[in-house]
């Protein structure tokens, strides 16, 4: 019995020593003791860069006007109904006259008379029975006169209102035998067959927009429709406050479904051409430099780049890399530089590159 106990602590022993004298696997090591760390990495791509900016604009009609009177008066008629299309020069409103037509009544008789006065001394001028300072006199009293018809029948002109250009009339805000003045509103007039669409953009997107454009636009009160239309001018100056600048394009409205006072929405875009971009995750600050790993025959390099503006999960880089070249996406707090790498994503490695390296 004490034999075999022996025998079974000898054995306890030697599998001790062996287990002892065995070394770690290579999977222990640290990140530093010599072996090869597992990265993600990612290529360098040149991607065609585009700016997207939604700006915000009013709709107005391509001409509009508040239909007033130039003289105080009683109206007579209203020869308009209320959403009426009307043509340019059509009758709208006419004015009681009787006032008008007797002053210009007396203005013409006044002409005439100053006329046959002027006329008959004019006949005798060769006799000398009349100076020329006194026919000059005449001569003038006749103009007088002559202007004084043109007012009166100024006067009688403006008592009847007329359609400045062709449009669509608003609601009527008077009846006929109101009294109006210069300050009275009788209705609107509203050419709504094209659009002006008023919207700013960034100083930023100065050199993107301009005259000839086309653009797109929509508003929530057609969520399944698109307006196309046409950059008409930008403004020759930007808003000091908001660094913006006005930009009107004009769309068609045959249909007549954008109203003037619509609240629209514009995509614009601008293309900056193809630039360098790495994920985001790539980069790696160090105070005030940045930096990424990249990764060469299984070897890494710490490289210091610049970078340009931020996009959606990318960053891009102006300088310190270059198409085509891997940088490290996963794994950059593991390593350094010149240390020894396996690449886990062999699919995004250099050519030269494989999952097996290192």
């Amino acid at each position: 019995m004490t034999s075999r106990i022996a025998l079974f602590l000898g054995f306890l022993s030697f599998f001790l020593v062996a287990s002892c004298d065995k070394e770690p696997a290579s999977g222990a090591r640290g990140s530093w003791g010599g072996g090869t760390t597992k990265v993600v990495t990612a290529r360098i791509e040149l991607q065609a860069l585009v700016d997207d900016i939604q700006a915000l604009g009013t709709a107005n009609a391509n001409e509009s006007v508040e239909i007033q009177s130039r003289i105080a008066s009683r109206i007579d008629r209203v020869d308009f109904v209320e959403g009426q299309w009307v043509k340019a020069g059509d009758l709208l409103v006419e004015l009681e006259s009787s006032e008008i037509l007797a002053g210009l009544a007396v203005a013409e008789a006044s002409l005439s008379e100053s006329r046959s006065l002027y006329n008959r001394n004019k006949s005798i001028t060769d006799t000398q029975a009349i100076s020329a300072s006194t026919l000059e006199q005449l001569l003038a009293e006749v103009k007088v006169d002559e202007a004084q018809v043109e007012a009166a029948k100024a006067r009688l002109a403006n008592s009847r209102i007329h359609a400045p250009f062709s449009g669509r009339i608003g609601l009527r805000r008077v009846s006929p035998g109101s009294f109006v003045n210069t300050s009275t509103i009788i209705t609107t007039l509203d050419d709504v067959s094209t659009i002006k669409l008023d919207f700013s953009v960034p100083e930023t997107f100065i050199t993107v927009v301009h005259e000839g454009m086309k653009i797109v636009a929509q508003s929530i009160v057609y969520p399944d429709r698109v307006f196309t239309g046409t950059v008409a001018s930008v403004d020759t100056r930007l808003d000091p406050v908001s660094r913006a600048v006005m930009v009107r394009a004009i769309i068609p409205n045959d249909d007549e479904a954008i109203k003037p006072g619509m609240f629209m929405t514009v995509d614009l875009q601008r293309d900056r051409g193809d630039v360098l971009v790495a994920p985001e995750q790539s980069i790696v600050p160090e105070g005030s430099t940045q930096y990424v790993f990249i990764v060469a025959d299984g070897v890494v390099e710490k490289r210091a780049v610049t970078l340009g503006r931020r996009i959606p999960g990318y960053v891009v880089i102006a300088a310190g890399v270059a198409a085509g070249e891997f940088v490290v996406t996963e794994g950059t707090g593991k390593v350094r530089q010149g240390s020894q790498v396996e690449i886990l994503n062999p699919t995004s490695a250099p050519h030269s590159q494989s999952a097996s390296d290192g």
